[in-house]
């Protein structure tokens, strides 16, 4: 046998046994999180500032299954202000009317579950829960987060945050119905694109839900499908005044787009986050970035890669996180300055 052989095997073998290893860690994890579950009073569950899908959706299923178990249950989600609202598109997701705004999380909870928080800072004004909780556990699957909490549940390859609460839901015997069902199709659905990012686990888990009772079609036209009248000229010329840079990251490509602040303050957060879906479906930039302005020097930016760039390296590099595909990250500045800070990131840092 050639010493290249031997050394793809012993390359083979080393790659399955660290799976293994972090299968078994995730496993202990889940463990241990089902069993604080199990024997809690109250339970506290937030997703991240400016909760998408699968953060409230997570922090939503899991609640829905203990509120069921007769546990007292919260569910709220990072705080910008403690007054905040919750996106209107995934108020239909909470059946059991569990979501309180922010200003009413105690300070102190007896067992707090971050869901989908990269993290403590994506907790904002909220962070400090994380140390004053008597268990924390947390339930993420971003590469970038660096870990917290006294039970962690990390897994980056889950698909999504969704995927592992779906684990936690086995550990706890909880069987699924329409409106847990609900809550992580809803996650799963939007943070794999519509089923077009990850292998066969995605499909395998919707086929599931769908069995269960999700009716996904009038789920999905909330989620994603519904917009005023009043948004698409507005849309129109957000993307008519896009900008694309061929040049950028050794010619791979860069497009982007601003939401001012008046368009922010104007329509709902459902609104400015489907920007980046349509900026990028330009072919010829492979990284996509959408710059909202959410005070005066204040921005917002979401980062897409079509796969050749990783911009969550990217993203870490500006004070953010996120995944290969999708990363963000919120920086004070001007908007040119944000734009040569993203430039600089992906020439330096966004390399898979």
């Amino acid at each position: 046998m050639s010493e290249r052989v031997s050394a793809a095997m012993a390359a083979a073998l080393a790659a399955v046994q660290a799976e293994q290893a972090v299968d078994a860690e995730v496993d202990e994890a889940v463990r241990a999180a089902a069993e604080i579950l199990a024997d809690a009073d109250e339970v506290v569950l937030l997703g991240h500032v400016n909760p998408d899908a699968d953060s409230l959706g997570s922090a939503l299923a899991l609640g829905l299954a203990l509120h069921e178990r007769g546990v007292r249950v919260l569910v709220s989600w990072g705080a910008v202000d403690l007054d905040d609202l919750p996106p209107e598109s995934l108020l239909t997701l909470d059946v059991a009317q569990l979501l309180v705004r922010p200003g009413a999380v105690p300070a102190a909870p007896e067992v707090l579950v971050c869901c989908d928080t990269a993290d403590e800072r994506r907790l904002g004004l909220l962070a400090d829960r994380i140390a004053a909780a008597g268990t924390t556990i947390l339930v993420d699957h971003h590469a970038s987060n660096p870990g917290f909490g006294d039970v962690r549940v990390l897994d980056p390859r889950a698909e999504a945050t969704v995927v592992l609460i779906r684990r936690l839901l086995d550990e706890l015997d909880v069987p699924l119905d329409p409106e847990i069902g609900a809550c992580l199709y809803a996650g799963l659905a939007t943070d794999t694109v519509g089923f077009r990012i990850g292998g066969p686990g995605p499909h395998r888990l919707a086929a599931e839900l769908v069995e269960a009772g999700v009716e996904a079609e009038p789920l999905m036209r909330v989620l994603v499908d519904s917009h005023p009248f009043a948004w698409l000229p507005t849309l129109g010329g957000i993307l008519q005044a896009a900008e694309l840079e061929p040049g950028v990251r050794a010619g791979h490509g860069l497009v982007h787009a601003t939401v001012p602040h008046a368009v922010v303050e104007a329509f709902r957060p459902e609104e400015v986050e489907s920007v980046v879906d349509h900026v990028r479906t330009a072919v010829e930039a492979e990284v996509t970035a959408v710059l909202k302005q959410v005070a005066g020097d204040r921005w917002a930016v979401s980062l897409r890669s079509r796969g050749a760039v990783d911009v969550a390296a990217a993203a870490v590099a500006l004070g953010g996180g996120g995944h290969t595909r999708a990363a963000g990250f919120t920086r004070t500045g001007s908007r040119l300055e944000i734009l040569a800070a993203i430039r600089t990131a992906l020439a330096d840092t966004g390399r898979t």
